[in-house]
Parts: C-alpha cells; structure tokens; sequence
C-alpha cells in the first residue's frame, strides 16, 4: 500500500517543534510504494453514499426542492440556505451528473432563479442574491457568489447543450461589469452593498471575488460565440488576473492574501481556494493566450499551496482542518493542473488520503462529517456548505480517476 512518509524537522532542547496552528511540522518526501496492495475504494460509490445521507436531512421537503442551512438549526438561520451552500449542493450535483446519476439536476440549477434579484442598491441589472424567501431572491449580491453561480451555470450548459444556461450565465458578465470602478485601482469588492466604505471590514476588494469573476469569464469565454463579446470578456479576465497578481500575489509562498481594504491595507491571510482558483485561473489563460508565463505562475502557486497548507495532524497528512469547502477547490485546481503538469499527481493522493482518513474517522453517527476531517474537533458538521464538499470531493476524484484510467 502506498504511504506518505515524513519525519520531524527540527529538534530543539531535545523536544518537538510544534506549528502555531497545533499540527506537526514534517518535510515533504516522494510517496514510495512499500510493495504492498492498494486498498481499492469506490470514489463514485462513496459520492452518491454521501449526497444519499445528506439530501434526507437537509432538504426542506416543502415542495420547493431547496435545502436548510443548518441541521440542527443555528440561531440566525433563514428559512431557506443561503446562496453560497445551495451552488456548493448544484456543485455536488453536477459531478454526480457526469458520473451517470440521476440527481435530478436540471430542477436543482433551475432553482438558483429562486435567488434572482432583478435589481439592487439602485442597479438595475439583474444578479443572484445571497438569500431567498423560497420564490425571489433576497439579501446582498456577492460578486464571488454570482461568478459561482456563473460556472456551475457553464457546466449545465456543458452537460445538458440547453441554451438557457447560456443564456443566465451572460446575464452575470453583464452584472459583474456593472461592479467594476478605478478605486484601488480596478477590480471588484466583495459585494455591491459595502463598496468604499471606511472602516466597513467588508468593504474590500478580495481574491475570492476577483479569482472566482475570472474563472467564470474564461469558461464564458470557452462556450460564447460572439467574437466581440469574447474579445470583451477576455480583456476583463486579464485585467482582474493582472490586478490580483500586482495586489494579492505573495511571491514567498506562491500564493494569494485574502484581500485589499478602502485604505489600501492589505489582509494577508492566506485561504486554500483563492490559491486554487488563480491556479485554474492561470491554467485558462495558458490555454487561451498560449502565453507560457501564465501556466508557470499557475505551477507556482501549485507548489506553493501544496508547501503552505499541508500539515500532519492528528497522525494523518492533511490540509486545512477547517472550512473543508476552501480545500474542496484547491483539490479541483491539481486536478485540472495534472495534465499540463504531473507533479499535482502527489497532492492529490495527499487529498485522497486525507478524505478517506475522513471518511472512516470523522463522522457523526448519523454519517455527516465532522468539519475537521483529522477527526480531532466536529466543527460545523451541522452545515451545508461543510457537507456537500465531500460529495464534491469524492466526484472529483472519481472524474479523475476515470481520467487517468481511459
């Protein structure tokens, strides 16, 4: 069976060094094979077994097919999911589409209209709000939330062929375009509601809203047949890619801080999705420019992340043990990366390890994961968002599985 193997680096008065975040520190070595037998698991079966827990518990089985954002219930909660877990539900719906279930995923992406808002904050152009009250959408609209509304859209698209999806997805460019200005020097805030605002912590311009209009464009880009609008899109993607790596690039570690404030302060907190997302983002543009540099960066920060995130803790190689939805996307960024660049092949067996360790070691008795899937605190496991990554997780690896198997 095939083993990570690491060992402590560094001794000091005889004792182990511990990280600040608890875990310990290792040196990262090859995966060897110890000559003994794979265990076999059933990354498809393990997905479907996942969504077939969770559908049950959370849906809210009043006739309009959406989900809770919480069992048991937080204080605070709405009635109805906020935006953001419901497309990681779609997410997970879509890969299990492509692995031949019947999810009933046409019904599910028609539901994001149940988050639509016509207007907001005196704009006039349509978005996907961050809320719904089970018929029109409510609440803030989040630029991050609209693009990954937008790229599940692209793959309804992708898998069904129907031009509806085509067609809600450009109604996004449009909204994203009315979200750009000069302040800070281009980009997007977070949400339209807490633009320019001091001393607002929300009023920022992030990598997450950023990373996220820019992978969606570049999939727009890919499906759209105007060749003037493709032409637009693509200067709009560039022009983002290049703010965030002259504002929110860390060379040191090759990946991408949180976010800039109105004051021009940067949070240099370092999150696993906004370094996978300009991974995917990087990847795009080399398959679109041809311009090598692009796919280079996208190494990088490849190497980078895999460096700066994974950790042993509790006994198992793993990343973040927390926010496992964040991880769900820097492991789709190896995937997509492992065709033009090979080495990802080790961090995605890290990944794989890691959810199985889950899977067998973090779980409530019911069969929802803990949040923290070293097994060590249950964390939000009552979430959404915390659950529909794993079907996510094991679909992706399924889908590449079948990839590298053909």
């Amino acid at each position: 069976m095939k083993k990570i193997f690491y060992y402590i680096l560094s001794i000091i008065f005889f004792l182990f060094i511990s990280c600040d975040d608890g875990s310990e520190p290792y040196h990262r070595v090859p995966i060897e094979d110890d000559g003994e037998e794979d265990v076999v698991v059933d990354h498809k079966a393990r997905a479907k077994e996942i969504y077939d827990i969770i559908y049950p518990i959370f849906n809210v089985n009043d006739g309009n097919g959406l989900f809770l954002e919480s069992v048991p219930a937080q204080a605070g909660d709405p009635r109805y999911s906020y935006l953001w877990p419901y497309d990681a539900t779609i997410s997970a719906a879509s890969v299990l589409t492509e692995l031949g279930y019947d999810v009933n995923y046409e019904a599910m992406v028609d539901r994001f209209e149940k988050y639509f808002r016509v207007g907001a904050e005196g704009n006039n152009i349509g978005g996907y709000g961050s809320s719904t009250n089970g018929s029109v959408g409510g609440g803030t609209r989040f630029y991050d939330d609209n693009s990954i509304v937008g790229i599940n859209l692209i793959d309804a698209y992708r898998i069904t062929k129907k031009p509806i999806y085509l067609e809600r997805a450009q109604r996004i460019v449009t909204f994203l375009k009315s979200g750009q200005d000069n302040i800070l020097g281009g980009a997007l805030w977070w949400n339209e509601s807490e633009k320019n605002i001091i001393d607002n912590p929300n009023s920022n311009k992030p990598t997450c809203s950023n990373g996220y209009a820019i992978q969606f464009l570049l999939r727009y880009y890919e499906v759209a047949t105007n060749e003037t609008e493709k032409a637009e899109v693509l200067d709009l993607a560039k022009s983002l890619y290049k703010w965030l790596r002259d504002n929110l690039y860390d060379s040191y570690s090759g990946c991408y801080w949180n976010d800039k404030n109105v004051k021009g302060e940067i949070n240099k907190t370092i999150w696993t999705y906004n370094t996978g997302v300009m991974m995917q983002n990087g990847l795009l543009l080399y398959k679109i420019t041809k311009d090598q540099t692009y796919l280079d960066e996208a190494k990088r920060s490849a190497n980078g992340s895999y460096d700066y995130f994974v950790r042993l803790r509790n006994g198992v190689l793993s990343f973040p043990d927390h926010d496992p939805w964040f991880s769900t996307k820097l492991l789709g960024a190896y995937i997509d990366m492992q065709p033009y660049y090979p080495a990802v092949e080790e961090y995605i067996e890290v990944f794989n390890n890691y959810i199985n360790y889950a899977y067998e070691n973090a779980r409530m008795d019911n069969g929802l994961f803990y949040e923290d899937w070293t097994g060590i605190k249950q964390g939000r496991y009552y979430s959404l968002l915390m659950q529909s990554c794993v079907v996510e997780t094991y679909g992706l690896l399924a889908l590449y599985n079948e990839t590298k198997n053909n």
